[in-house]
Order: structure tokens, then C-alpha cells, then sequence
């Protein structure tokens, strides 16, 4: 070491440039051996969005399906045995028209002692009344003690009284014994059958489904983003899949107040300015309804239709990945669903040209450096599907 001192002793800057070197190399080692090595970005399927429509302005379009406007369950209001059913499912049937009945024995030995009853009840009473004359003109002779003519009234009251009792359980008979038979109450189609012959059924349970005849409605469940766009008296324009070639005219008649709790859509009804005879209930078809004037913006709002599989969510909302064209790193947007589809959704909260992850949704995370790249059944070359993001025009096809 003294050495060492000795050989650079008087030499003051090369003693400081040879440390100011040693602790350069060892920084650019350290350095080197910290520094991660790169990794290839990941590859993901997405397609920029184009919007459905033109904006604002734009017609709503939704499924329909052509449903009666009145609807019952056809049901016994005593229990018993089904023994006949006399109209099957489709039938037509008329008011007053008897559907089915039940086993009415025991009905009829209840009218049968009811009946007895009553005769028994009408004979006392008579008896009694005929009791009561006798006393009455016996009591104003002083013929007989004031307390046996105040029983014999007693006696005559609860005569009376008895064979009221007996009447209405004949009532109660009769009607029990009516109710064995199912009648129609309107007017109407058959849409289901709910208990099969030789069934014991139950007081109120269901046993034919009648839709009434007369007045149709088209249903229709609306996203809640498009229900402000649904004023009442809205028209809208009807196309029936069974019916081609022909175009109907319809207006908004209820919209329901409050969500359907399992899809969160809200029912509209619909119904026909002009009624065809060729319409007939399950008709499906599509109908277009322009927004109101001063609907929320929400409804009135371009819509994207994405493939259901690149629908992700952030917390209970629904959102998609979209690939930033500045790093090409992803970033999670929130959108409105305002229906699905079979195999796609359409939302709101996009704008033109976003490129959305088409797949591998719950593959992924925010901010991760990506490689986006066109589906196989997009078309182009193997070159084409693993460069550059494809423009806007592209897309068309694949979506």
C-alpha cells in the first residue's frame, strides 16, 4: 500500500482521474446487470367500432312479439278429480263455453243432503208457525200462561232462523255443485294447458291459459338507456316476419314503470293503429321508433355493436378494453348496454374508430403494452394480421 502512495505521490490529478474511472466502470456494470430484460408485447384480437346508426336522430329498433292485451289463468273454485277436458291447446273458445269438468259425485250427495236439510228446516218452520197461531189466539182469551206463548215464539223464531240456515247451504250445494264444470268467461285462444285428465287439482290452481280475442299488443323490451325515448303515443313502424311485404303502423300504449329484475330492461307495449285479421298471437317481427323530441342524450347517442366476448366490466358496470394508439396499451372504458343479442351486444360510450378487444377479455390488465392484430376470418395476408392496426374500413366484415 505505502507503495502504492509512493507511486502516485505528487500526481494529484491522475490519482483523481483514475477513481473517477474505476467508479464509472463499476456504476455502467452495476447498471447492466439491473436492467430487466425486454419482453415482446402481448398479441390481442381487436377491431376498431363503428357506429350502427347516424347519430342523432336515429331509429330505435327492437324485436316484437304480438301478445293478447287480456290474459287469464282458467282455474277451478273447488278441488277435485279432472275427468274431461273438452278443448285443447289452440282451441278457440266462446263465453259460456264448458272447458272441463270434475268428478261431481261428491257434489251431488252434498246437494242431495243439503236438500234434505232444507226440507227438514221448511217442515219446523211450518210447524212452528202454525204453533204460534194457536197460541196467539189462545192468549188473547186468557187460554194459555203468558211464558208458554213467549216460548212458543222463541220456538218459532229459531224455526226460522234454522230454515234461512238450510236455504243458503242449498245455495252453497247448488254452486258447489256448478263449480264441477270449467266455463269460459270470454271470448279467447287456449295458450296452454296446465293439468291433465284424472288430476286431483287444487282450489285455484291454474288449468287452461286464455288470451281474450280482441285487442293485440306488440311487446317489446327496451334498454334503459332508450325507455326516455318511449313517450306514450310515440308511433312506430311494424314489420311481421310471418306477414312479408307488409308494414303496420303502431303506437306506444304503457311503458312499464319499473325494470325487469332479471334483465333490467323495461317492458313497452305497443299497439296497432289498424289491425289485420292475418295477425295472429307469437307473431314475431321487428318494429323502428324515432326518439322524441328532447329525449336524454344517453338515448340519442351513436350505438356500437361489439361481440359479446369483448364485453368486460369495472365493478358491477359493464366496460371493454381499448388499445391506445400513443403506446398501444390498454385502458378500460365504460359503456351503456342497451341490448344484447345472440352473439353480440350493443352499447353506447365508444367513439368511431376506438379499437375494442375483440377476446381474452379476462386475459388481460390496464396498461399492458399489446400487439393488436386482425382476426382469422377478417381476411388478409399472415403479414397483414400481425401488424399495424387495421383501419376503420377493415372492420366492416368482421364484425
Amino acid at each position: 500500500m505505502s507503495s502504492v502512495v509512493r507511486m502516485f505521490r505528487g500526481r494529484p490529478i491522475q490519482v483523481s482521474l483514475a477513481i473517477l474511472l474505476a467508479m464509472t466502470t463499476v456504476l455502467a456494470l452495476a447498471t447492466r446487470r439491473a436492467k430487466p430484460a425486454e419482453t415482446a408485447p402481448s398479441l390481442v384480437v381487436a377491431l376498431p367500432a363503428q357506429p350502427d346508426g347516424d347519430g342523432p336522430g336515429r331509429a330505435l329498433h327492437y324485436p316484437v312479439e304480438v301478445a293478447s292485451r287480456y290474459a287469464n289463468s282458467m282455474s277451478f273454485r273447488v278441488p277435485g278429480k279432472l275427468i274431461e277436458r273438452d278443448v285443447r291447446l289452440g282451441d278457440t273458445v266462446r263465453k259460456g263455453q264448458v272447458v272441463a269438468r270434475l268428478d261431481p259425485l261428491d257434489a251431488k250427495k252434498q246437494l242431495v243432503a243439503a236438500e234434505a236439510a232444507f226440507a227438514a228446516a221448511d217442515h219446523r218452520q211450518t210447524f212452528a208457525k202454525q204453533q204460534l197461531d194457536r197460541d196467539a189466539a189462545q192468549i188473547a182469551q186468557n187460554l194459555v200462561a203468558r211464558a208458554q206463548f213467549e216460548a212458543t215464539q222463541d220456538a218459532y223464531s229459531a224455526a226460522l232462523a234454522a230454515r234461512e240456515q238450510a236455504a243458503a247451504q242449498l245455495v252453497i250445494a247448488r254452486n258447489n255443485l256448478q263449480y264441477q264444470t270449467l266455463v269460459a268467461d270470454h271470448d279467447g285462444l287456449i295458450t296452454s294447458e296446465n293439468a291433465d285428465t284424472g288430476q286431483v287439482v287444487a282450489s285455484g290452481q291454474p288449468v287452461f291459459g286464455l288470451a281474450w280475442s280482441g285487442d293485440l299488443d306488440l311487446l317489446l323490451d327496451a334498454a334503459a338507456a332508450d325507455v326516455g325515448g318511449f313517450p306514450i303515443g310515440q308511433t312506430a313502424n311494424v314489420i311481421l316476419t310471418a306477414l312479408p311485404g307488409q308494414h303496420f303502423e303502431a303506437r306506444v300504449r304503457e311503458v312499464s314503470p319499473s325494470a325487469d329484475p332479471q334483465s333490467r330492461t323495461y317492458r313497452v307495449k305497443l299497439t296497432l293503429n289498424e289491425p289485420s285479421p292475418a295477425i295472429r298471437l307469437g307473431m314475431t317481427g321487428d318494429a323502428w321508433l324515432a326518439p322524441a323530441h328532447g329525449a336524454p342524450p344517453a338515448a340519442a347517442s351513436q350505438t356500437f355493436t361489439i361481440p359479446a366476448t369483448a364485453l368486460f366490466h369495472r365493478g358491477q358496470e359493464p366496460a371493454v378494453w381499448l388499445v391506445r394508439g400513443v403506446d398501444s396499451t390498454l385502458e378500460l372504458r365504460p359503456v351503456h348496454v342497451h341490448s344484447y343479442r345472440d352473439r353480440s351486444v350493443l352499447v353506447t360510450g365508444l367513439r368511431n374508430g376506438d379499437l375494442v378487444v375483440q377476446a381474452g377479455v379476462h386475459t388481460v390488465y390496464e396498461g399492458e403494452h399489446v400487439k393488436p392484430v386482425k382476426p382469422l376470418f377478417a381476411g388478409g395476408s399472415e403479414a397483414q394480421r400481425t401488424g399495424d392496426p387495421v383501419p376503420p374500413a377493415d372492420a366492416g366484415a368482421a364484425l
